[in-house]
């Protein structure tokens, strides 16, 4: 066994609730504490002292100065790989271009299917392992990546080939969705409903036999596949054995309420959503997603996340880390904007990047440090664990443990 303390502070969250509103209040602090693990799992979480007094033989990691202890963060919504740049895009959406304007001079989502498409297997792997590690430096020990920028047999697979063997060489526990429906590429002859049953027929068969991914995404939205045919494939999906997760009002509404209908863990996006899909989502088990780097990269408002929150629901925070609407792809950053536009507390934007972002890829051995899961947590310089969202990303992460192992 290994004690690693003392911390100023630890915040487990071991007792905040799955969904609704939190107040700062509900949050336990453990003062002076440490973290005892045993084969990666955390053993026990308490004072430091009587930690040490009662486990004698445990290989004792002595902390530093004043450090503050957190869950490791969860980002469960990105699409790291990929190839290219498009910070023309950036510049002409700031320069008042539209989105049909800028698909026109070449660029929007299905400039990045090219320049993934074109690029090598190294090229991809290399660039992805590069985005992994910014993310862990962040102290990020859980990352979802998508696919979607392929959009057809040979380089969905690509990409999803190249996720799993970023696997074996990384900390850090990712978590890979297969988003072939991103939109229907150009150079596929048919139209969507085509499109859709060549997905179930071509591509997903073959994620299945190489175990590739165990979820599937759709972007619902006019410039992509419309209500009707989107809640058909995803429950050929699901009866395919798949989770489901949706791109869900982004832009236009109604598509959160058929992720709701056909169980889909997450309804990721939501600027768009109005009142009555609020009451939906909030009465579901489905996870609402806010995605504030898109809202920044775009200039468009934010997810209603108070108005979820005081509904009940399960709201979870990720980046959307992505060449086109989101490329910073600092979540912390992000999600203490969030919070200030949104008014939500310290212990909502907290719980929205651990063990609530968790639920939504369907892992419960996370975003918590309690007994029993896995040791991944994050420590910052700091006598006071509000400054990490108070600081809105300029604090770094001092140390980042994944099974109690130290990885940055």
């Amino acid at each position: 066994m290994k004690l690693i303390g003392p911390f100023k502070q630890i915040v487990t969250l071991a007792d905040l609730p799955l969904r609704g509103k939190i107040s700062d209040d509900q949050i336990d602090i453990i003062l002076n504490g440490g973290i005892l693990i045993d084969n990666g799992l955390i053993n026990n979480v308490g004072d430091f002292e009587i930690l040490k007094n009662d486990n004698p033989d445990a290989e004792t990691v002595i902390v530093e100065g004043d450090q503050i202890a957190l869950p490791g963060f969860v980002d469960s919504h990105t699409h790291i790989c990929f190839g290219g740049n498009r910070a023309n895009d950036f510049a002409m959406r700031n320069a008042g271009k539209t989105y049909l304007e800028i698909a026109e001079s070449g660029g929007g989502i299905w400039s990045s299917v090219q320049h993934t498409r074109n690029a090598s297997e190294e090229e991809l792997l290399k660039t992805l392992l590069e985005r992994i590690q910014f993310l862990i430096s962040l102290g990020i020990t859980t990352i979802e990546i998508k696919s979607g920028y392929g959009l057809d047999v040979e380089n969905e697979l690509k990409m999803l080939r190249i996720i799993k063997k970023a696997q074996s060489q990384t900390p850090a526990k990712l978590v890979p969705t297969c988003l072939s429906a991103h939109l229907k590429p150009r150079d596929f002859e048919g139209g969507n409903q085509e499109y859709l049953e060549y997905i179930l027929n071509e591509i997903l068969p073959k994620v299945k036999d190489e175990n590739l991914a165990q979820r599937v995404d759709i972007f619902i939205e006019k410039s992509a596949f419309q209500p009707e045919e989107s809640k058909e494939f995803l429950l050929k999906t699901k009866d395919l054995g798949f989770d489901i997760t949706v791109h869900a009002d982004q832009f236009t509404p109604g598509s959160s309420r058929i992720a709701v209908e056909v169980g889909a863990k997450s309804a990721d996006h939501l600027e768009a959503t109005i009142d009555e899909d609020i009451e939906f989502l909030a009465k579901s088990d489905t996870v609402a997603t806010a995605l504030p780097g898109a809202s920044l990269g775009l200039g468009e408002k934010f997810t209603p996340a108070r108005k979820l929150l005081d509904a009940g629901a399960i709201v979870a925070i990720a980046s959307d880390w992505n060449p086109g609407s989101a490329p910073m792809g600092n979540l912390i950053t992000q999600a203490s904007i969030l919070a200030t536009f949104e008014k939500l507390t310290t212990a909502e934007v907290l719980a929205g990047m651990t063990f609530r972002a968790a639920y939504a890829l369907s892992l419960e051995n996370i975003g918590k440090l309690e007994p029993g899961k896995k040791a991944d947590f994050v420590t910052f310089k700091t006598d006071n664990f509000q400054n990490v969202l108070y600081n809105q990303g300029s604090l770094n992460a001092e140390n980042v443990y994944i099974d109690g192992n130290l990885i940055h």
